[in-house]
């Protein structure tokens, strides 16, 4: 019997058939292992020794939910606290104004008062005026002693600071340290201005209204010059009685006429003068005379 050849059995190797994904196998891979092995053994350790029992979206919502309660906590207590203070607050406000209205009557009535002794120490000043010889003698002596009002033909000085005036100068002697303007007006200016007005045969003078007298003190305070004690404010309007042509002839060819001229002409400081038929000057506010006497002492043995 003839052997036939055998023939190696045919093994029939099955088609792979590709995914529709194939294409996608980076994405693919990543959907598929969206946690690193890694963490994910590290996870499972931590499941494995009884860490973290909690998912971790639950211990989210526990932690977030603590926050807004202590948030809520701290809102609550703040607005007790605010509820509580509030009619504290209130309470010490009202008793603050009423200490304000209280000290602001009382200081009015401390005026009214000052206001009062004023005119009753000009009216002693007139009597005693009155009483100290005839009434042509007592009229001139209140006159030139400030104690009554006057009127009569005068000349009216106005003087204001520069319209522009410029800051600095440097090196100039006219700056102060309380005035670092050049062109304002300072007090030592206003000083020979009364001056002059008095050398040129003024019977009376005043500045801003306010009547000048023997006792009389033209200062600076900082930026502020003060007629006895008082500030005034820019322009300075000085009012003299007297001779109205002579004496503004006499005052602009005075030495201190030509001292103001100066001042308009190298630091822009404006000034007018014109002669008045008449110009009114209130009385001083009061003349107190005080005089110093020599303190003795005996010697002891």
């Amino acid at each position: 019997m003839s052997g036939m050849p055998q023939q190696p059995p045919v093994r029939s190797t099955p088609v792979r058939v590709s995914r529709p994904d194939a294409s996608m196998s980076l994405l693919t891979n990543v959907m598929d292992h969206s946690l690193d092995d890694g963490y994910a053994e590290a996870a499972a350790r931590k499941q494995a020794e009884g860490v973290g029992g909690l998912p971790r979206t639950l211990r989210s919502k526990l932690g977030l939910a603590v926050g807004l309660v202590l948030a809520a906590l701290v809102v609550t207590v703040g607005a007790a606290e605010a509820r509580i203070a509030a009619p504290v607050v209130a309470k010490e406000r009202e008793e603050l104004i009423d200490r304000i209205d209280s000290d602001t009557e009382a200081a009015d009535k401390l005026e009214d008062t000052v206001d009062k002794l004023r005119d009753d120490v000009s009216a002693r000043q007139r009597e005693a005026l009155r009483d100290s010889g005839g009434s042509d003698k007592a009229e001139l002596v209140g006159m030139l002693a400030g104690a009554v009002e006057v009127h009569g033909p005068g000349v009216k000085l106005v003087v204001d600071d520069a319209e522009e005036a410029s800051t600095g100068g440097d090196g100039d002697p006219r700056e102060t340290s309380g005035f670092s303007d050049t062109g304002r007006v300072r007090d030592r200016d206003m000083q020979r201005v009364v001056n002059g007005l008095w050398a040129s045969g003024a019977e009376a003078v005043s500045v801003n209204g306010q009547r000048l007298t023997a006792l009389s003190a033209i200062r600076a305070a900082g930026d502020a010059i003060l007629v006895d004690n008082k500030p005034l404010v820019p322009p300075y309007t000085v009012l003299a009685v007297g001779d109205g042509k002579k004496l503004s002839t006499r005052f602009q060819d005075s030495a201190d006429g030509l001292y103001l001229n100066a001042l308009q002409e190298n630091f822009g400081i404006r000034t007018a003068i014109s002669v008045e038929k008449d110009v009114r000057l209130p009385a001083a506010p009061s003349v107190i005379v005080r005089t110093a006497q020599p303190r003795t002492e005996k010697g002891t043995s």
